[in-house]
């Protein structure tokens, strides 16, 4: 399609790349502004702000009734959120999951989730309201503490952000993905946040390092241990990028007798309960952590995960420390700080600067309320002035009622200042409206038309003037408010008390869960370590089915095999042990002993238990010493020396080390002893060269040990020169060969007819 494509709804001149362009980055302000990211002032989403919102004017308060979910979602939906009900309520539910959300805001009645990943029941099975932390955050909504916007379809109006009695944002958190920017703030303690900013508005350059002693770290809703150092944790929050690992929180509890087991009673903050039990028995299934036996779950209203130990002599760090590398009982929390400022602009910002959005956001609702406030005390000063000239001239105000045709006329034209002025009881009391030469306003004059006639008795005019003289004084209070800033910023501090008096530690809940360990290192255990040591005997077959016969039995008894099938590597070993194949395609595979089927019956093909392609043979099967080296060589003639260490493998998939290709095959798999290489061609040609020629790699085709004009290398093995070169007769006796100087020669010769006497199979095993 060209660029000159468009629509017929199009602007007809405008490319098409400049018109999809335009629509597509309408679309990501949207996602941006309007769905993924929060507001820094209040911490809420558009769709979370509208639900609060609308039950509030539903009037579901934190100490009311119960209503519907069904009937909460479609009043969101239906007056301001027209994106689907089952977005509203998951959005909903969340809110009302104590496990998610550090400070509920929705308090919900029926099965909204539970921790094991279960989702809430259907929206007309479950009712709601608001929590009191909600209604913190509603707060000063009839003061014309924010601005107001017209909903979707312009018919009723929505506030554009609330009021927020308390940092949200950082108590309860936020995750979302846009449109080229995501954002993911995890919860903390609300007295914490309310300490950091009281610390703030006394010193409003405090340094970030200072803040950390307000804030330490996140606090989660189900609680658990961070383990990431405190200078992580600092740069993190002064950067708005980082992370945070999180464990689990276990005790270790005496069954007697030695024996015990580990209770676990935190779990990672959004980790379901129930896919980490599965993940426990997927690691003990696949032997992963062989020190652990079992996993039961036996949790209620809290959690309790029992893991028992295969032996009571296990060391309970080891064990935990392979859970926290195999397992969700440890994750990482990403910190990404990505928020809209004033609602418009997205930025990454520290803590520091969440917490002064807020502050300001705080000190603009209190300056609003307060100049709200000061136009409801005029108002009302203005009826107060009116009623109290009605009852000094009461007689004046009552003809006038009682005969003029328009008294709302007459009494707005009336000089209330030089007639009909009625003295009080009080000889000291002067009116400051009696003296004067003025009339009634329309709205005085309204007020007192509207007046009731219970209220013309002599006590209400005292009440009157009492009322007019508090609301003066209270109006000079306010007018010294919003003239000076530290007098703000001090009634600011004081909410912020009284917030934390009602949300802080002496609050259900509101006491720090997650607490802070150093992490320790998780050092790699060696599989004795986790393994009971016992003595078998590995069996291995000519087709390759495999076996572990407990004990170490005689190596020349007779075994039984499948028809057609006879032994091929028998040998001692430990439970404990690695065993290295390598096979004909090059690659070495590991395996441990203490995975390998039981004696009885003829075992199972080692091909299951590693990938070894069925066109591949075992060269060599054999125990792993650890600081051993190998000599590997190819049937081309090439080879070279690998640490024994670099051949093994952690997948099934296991390593390449000898690179072959086409007809060539791996032929050689010898331990290196000695300071001479022998080798020997299908041609019987034999050839000695020391072994400091032949190089030591970790991969590789490797170098030309001996050249052949036809077929290849039959056999390669490691000898010390000094004791000769040895091998067994057709008779089966050992001949040992000291006079091997015409068989010497540099690396890659052809070599010399072999010694008479060498076997017929052209090995020296």
């Amino acid at each position: 399609m060209s660029d000159e494509t468009f629509d017929p709804k199009m602007n007809p001149t405008e490319p098409l790349r400049r018109a999809l362009g335009d629509r597509y980055l309408t679309y990501a302000l949207s996602t941006i502004m309007h769905r993924a990211l929060p507001d820094a002032r209040d911490g809420l989403k558009p769709v979370h702000r509208r639900i609060l919102y609308a039950m509030r004017e539903l009037k579901l308060a934190s100490k009311g009734g119960f209503r519907k979910s069904a009937k909460i979602s479609g009043d969101v939906m239906g007056n301001y959120h027209p994106h689907g009900d089952a977005a509203i309520y998951d959005a909903m539910a969340r809110l009302a999951q104590d496990f998610n959300v550090r400070y509920p805001l929705v308090d919900g009645q029926g099965n909204f989730g539970n921790i094991d990943g279960d989702n809430p029941a259907a929206a007309r099975y479950t009712e709601a309201r608001m929590t009191a932390a909600a209604e913190a955050l509603l707060e000063g909504l009839n003061e014309n503490a924010v601005d107001y916007r017209e909903n979707y379809d312009g018919t009723l109006e929505e506030p554009v952000v609330l009021p927020a009695a308390f940092p949200n944002l950082l108590a309860n958190g936020s995750s979302g993905i846009a449109v080229g920017m995501a954002t993911n703030i995890p919860p903390h303690n609300l007295e914490e946040l309310i300490g950091a900013c009281l610390h703030l508005i006394k010193a409003p350059n405090a340094r970030d390092e200072t803040i950390l002693e307000y804030i330490p770290g996140p606090d989660f809703p189900t609680g658990g241990v961070i383990v990431e150092p405190p200078e992580n944790i600092a740069e993190a929050y002064r950067t708005g990028k980082g992370g945070f690992r999180l464990r689990c929180k276990y005790e270790v509890e005496d069954l007697g007798r030695g024996q015990w087991q580990v209770v676990i009673t935190e779990i990672p903050y959004q980790v379901p309960k129930s896919r980490l039990i599965e993940k426990l028995a997927e690691v003990i299934e696949l032997k992963k952590v062989p020190i652990l036996a079992d996993v039961r779950d036996e949790s209620a209203d809290d959690i309790r995960i029992i893991l028992e130990p295969k032996s009571k002599n296990v060391d309970v760090e080891v064990l935990m420390g392979m859970l926290y590398r195999n397992t969700d009982l440890e994750v990482r929390f990403s910190l990404n700080m990505n928020v809209l400022i004033d609602g418009l602009t997205p930025k990454v910002c520290s803590l520091k600067e969440v917490l002064r959005a807020f502050l300001d956001h705080r000190r603009d609702v209190l300056i609003r309320r307060s100049q709200h406030r000061m136009e409801k005390i005029d108002h009302r000063l203005e009826v107060l002035e009116g009623f109290i000239i009605a009852f000094l001239n009461l007689d004046r105000v009552i003809d006038i009622i009682r005969y003029d045709d328009s008294p709302k006329t007459a009494l707005m034209a009336e000089d209330w200042g030089k007639t009909h002025v009625r003295a009080m009881d009080e000889a000291d009391y002067v009116s400051p409206v009696a003296g004067g030469e003025m009339g009634l306003t329309e709205t005085q004059a309204e007020a007192i038309l509207n007046m009731r006639l219970r209220s013309l008795r002599r006590l209400e005019e005292i009440e009157l003037v009492k009322e007019r003289d508090a609301l003066m004084l209270e109006r000079a209070g306010l007018e010294d408010l919003l003239d000076s800033d530290d007098l703000q910023w001090k009634t600011v501090a004081d909410q912020l008390r009284e917030t934390r008096k009602q949300f802080g530690s002496s609050f259900d809940g509101g006491k720090r869960r997650t607490t802070f360990a150093e992490a320790g290192v998780i050092e790699d255990v060696p599989l004795e370590a986790m393994i009971d040591k016992e003595p078998v005997t590995v069996v291995c077959s000519k087709m390759g089915w495999i076996r572990a016969m407990t004990g170490h039995i005689d190596l020349t008894r007779e075994l039984k095999f499948k028809d057609g099938d006879e032994g091929r590597f028998i040998f001692h070993a430990q439970t404990t042990d690695r065993l290295l194949v390598f096979g004909s395609n090059g690659r070495f595979y590991t395996v441990g002993a203490s995975t390998l089927p039981g004696g009885r019956g003829m075992g199972e093909p080692l091909r299951l238990m590693v990938d070894l392609p069925n066109e591949a043979e075992i060269v060599a099967l054999f125990i792993h010493k650890p600081g051993n080296k190998l000599l590997v060589a190819s049937s081309a003639g090439d080879g070279f020396v690998v640490p024994e260490a670099d051949v093994i493998a952690q997948t099934r998939a296991g390593k390449q080390v000898l690179n072959v290709k086409g007809e060539v095959r791996a032929k050689v798999c010898a331990d290196v002893k000695g300071d001479h290489i022998a080798c020997v061609g299908e041609n019987r040609k034999v050839l000695l060269f020391p072994l400091d020629e032949l190089p030591e790699m970790g991969r590789g085709k490797g170098v030309r040990l001996q050249k052949y004009k036809d077929g290849g290398l039959s056999d390669a093995t490691t000898f010390t020169l000094e004791e000769g070169l040895s091998w067994l007769d057709p008779a089966g006796r050992t001949r040992t060969e000291t006079e091997l100087g015409e068989w010497t020669a540099k690396r890659a010769g052809a070599g010399r007819m072999a010694p008479r006497g060498f076997p017929r199979d052209n090995t020296f095993t």
